[in-house]
């Protein structure tokens, strides 16, 4: 019996990982406690606790749209502001993501979305690269949404960035009012981890770079 080139190239193609892509993290200092638990071949399920309801908002996005299943639970010095909870929130989601993906074997890697709400258009792409970077683009107009100091939003990314160790370019196309632009950048920015830590199914057991290594 003759086997086909063909079939002896299917049966060499590497198969998707199986290792559950899961981290559990716990920051603690003198000014938060923040646990994160997440999953990254999730279904979007989200519970968020973080005393800040606009950053509860987002995260519901990030969970929502990139398919993670996310669990946030952070007490903090809100009394103060809100400065030190978002950036703690913001650096212990980014060592869940760096704890889940591990040595990045088999993901996609690079990420890009361009997500539209209402007038607000927001690009974003990443590259989980192990070099940290952010090239933040926005241009928010008002200082508030509601209780929310606008200026946090890039606080919450240099974290993620920073402790994930992701490149991250996030540009505002368009965009007039501050919750549109706001929320269209954590929208893009999931879509955007949704399509780099998909399984690439052509070099599932191989490291996404030319250097072996992230």
């Amino acid at each position: 019996m003759q086997i086909s080139e063909r079939s002896v190239q299917e049966k060499q193609e590497p198969q998707p990982l199986l290792i559950p892509r899961i981290a559990s993290i716990r920051r603690t200092t003198g000014e938060t406690d923040v646990q994160v638990k997440l999953n990254l071949d999730g279904q979007g399920k989200c519970e968020v606790d973080t005393g800040i309801p606009f950053l509860n908002h987002m995260l519901h996005q990030i969970a929502s749209h990139s398919l993670l299943d996310l669990e946030i639970k952070a007490t903090g010095d809100i009394e103060i502001d809100d400065h030190h909870t978002n950036e703690d929130v913001g650096i212990t989601v980014g060592q869940a993501l760096a704890k889940a993906l591990g040595d990045r074997q088999g993901i996609v890697r690079f990420g890009y979305f361009v997500a539209p709400l209402d007038e607000a258009l927001i690009q974003v792409a990443l590259d989980f690269s192990g070099r940290p970077h952010l090239s933040y683009g926005l241009n928010i107009p008002t200082q508030r949404v509601g209780t929310y100091d606008t200026q946090l939003v890039r606080e919450f990314f240099v974290a993620v960035v920073n402790h994930s160790q992701m490149t991250l370019h996030l540009r505002q196309l368009d965009g007039i009012n501050s919750h549109h632009i706001i929320e269209a950048t954590f929208k893009a920015f999931a879509r955007a981890i949704r399509m780099a830590i998909a399984i690439d199914p052509r070099r599932a057991s191989a490291i996404p770079s030319s250097k072996g290594v992230l």
